[in-house]
This record gives C-alpha cells, sequence and structure tokens, in this order.
C-alpha cells in the first residue's frame, strides 16, 4: 500500500481529530452532572413517595378528627337536652330523676373521653401536617437544586456539542488529502482499536507504545517513503517523520 509521506502524515492529523472526539464522547458519558441528577432524581422520587404517605396519614387524622368531634357534639347535645329537662322541673319521680341525673353524668364522662380523643388526635394531625411541610420544603429545595444541575448538564452537553461539531467540520478536508485505500485500512483500524494511526517516535510507536526492535526499525528504515508500514506489535499505521529516530 503506497502513499506519499505528507498523505500519510496527514493520518497524524486525522488521529488528532479522532482522538480529540473520543475524549469528547467520553466527557459526554462522564459528566459529574449525570451522577448527580441521577442521584437528586432518587432522592426526589423518594420525597415524592414520603409527601403522599404524609398527607395520607394528615388526611386520614383530619377524618378521625371530624368524626371524633362529631361524636363529642353529639353526646354535648344529648347532654345538655338532659339537663334542660332536669332543670324544668317537670319530671317528680325520684326514680326518674334519678335515672336522669346518672345518664347525664354518664354522658358528661362520654364527652370528656371523646374531647379527650378529639385533643390526641389533633396532636397527632398537627405532626403529620408539620412532617408532609418538612418533606415539601425538602422535594422543593431538592427540586431546585435538580433543575440547577440540568442546566449545568445542557450547559456543558451543549459546549461539547460545540467542540466535536468544529473538530468533525475539520475532518473532511484532512480526509480527501489521503489515498481512499489508506483512508479505509486507517478507519477499519480506528473501529478495530480506536486508534488507526500513530507516530514513529524515537523508534517507538506511539499507538502501543513499544520501541520496535532493530529488525523492525531496519525494514522501516530500508522502505520507500512512500509504503504504508505497521507497528508489528498493534498492527496500527506508524507515520514516518524526522522525530522517528531512522
Amino acid at each position: 500500500m503506497k502513499a506519499a509521506p505528507e498523505a500519510q502524515k496527514r493520518l497524524l492529523d486525522l488521529a488528532e481529530i479522532d482522538a480529540g472526539l473520543d475524549r469528547l464522547r467520553h466527557r459526554r458519558r462522564s459528566l459529574p452532572e449525570l451522577a448527580e441528577i441521577d442521584d437528586l432524581s432518587k432522592q426526589l422520587a423518594a420525597l415524592a413517595t414520603r409527601v403522599i404517605a404524609a398527607e395520607t396519614d394528615a388526611g386520614d387524622l383530619a377524618r378521625d378528627q371530624a368524626k371524633a368531634e362529631s361524636d363529642v357534639d353529639t353526646v354535648r347535645t344529648r347532654a345538655e337536652r338532659d339537663q334542660k329537662r332536669l332543670d324544668s322541673g317537670q319530671i317528680s319521680s325520684p326514680k326518674d330523676l334519678a335515672s336522669l341525673q346518672s345518664e347525664i353524668a354518664s354522658l358528661r364522662r362520654r364527652q370528656g373521653d371523646l374531647e379527650e380523643v378529639v385533643l390526641e388526635i389533633m396532636e397527632r394531625r398537627e405532626a403529620a401536617e408539620a412532617q408532609v411541610a418538612t418533606f415539601k420544603s425538602e422535594r422543593d429545595k431538592v427540586t431546585a437544586e435538580l433543575r440547577a444541575a440540568e442546566d449545568r448538564r445542557d450547559a456543558a452537553l451543549a459546549e461539547i456539542d460545540k467542540e466535536a461539531a468544529e473538530l468533525r467540520n475539520r475532518r473532511p478536508p484532512i480526509a480527501a488529502d489521503i489515498p481512499a485505500d489508506v483512508l479505509a485500512l486507517y478507519e477499519k483500524l480506528r473501529e478495530q482499536s480506536g486508534i488507526g494511526a500513530a507516530m514513529l517516535h524515537g523508534g517507538r510507536c506511539l499507538g502501543c507504545r513499544t520501541s520496535l526492535s532493530i529488525a523492525d526499525l531496519n525494514r522501516i528504515r530500508a522502505a520507500a517513503r512512500d509504503e504504508v508500514v505497521r507497528c508489528e506489535e498493534c498492527r496500527r499505521i506508524l507515520v514516518r517523520t524526522a522525530e522517528s529516530g531512522l
């Protein structure tokens, strides 16, 4: 396979661009904001569940309180009605009078017990509503952090995409300077190992970082300048320059 030395050097320019694109793709996948967003999203989902559970508890307690207060009102109304009967003086039978007084006393005790229940439910409801408020505050805080992280991610992605577009725009003119068969080999090798061509620098392949043997260096030294040579270790195209040590 043949290519003019200058065309072979263009492979290094192409490799530099492709390496830059690879770095940008890696940056895109490994932005710290991505892990932050994932963590915040999980926190937000957990808080949403807690808010729903706390609101459910508060709602149940509100209904329990309303029922208990209704029971108190029912007992109070009955006791007040009986008290009016007692105060009216219309009951003359000692037995009926004693029975009514006993019923009023029982109703007052029942009312007191129910009022204690109402107070206990109110305390539990206040605690549940405070928990709802706490969870909602935490949810709002995490939501704000998530939105900020998403904005930072979007800004970082926009910058990466801009750099990638600039590199991709530089690629076609360089590729056009390289013979089609050499370019096809380069693309195949790049697909296999990520790097299609590397400089031979000081007797060392900069693709696999291997120092070539004397025999390999002699083989390359004897090759024509337009012959495309490859590293025996990694099989990448080796581009000869003044720094190759030949």
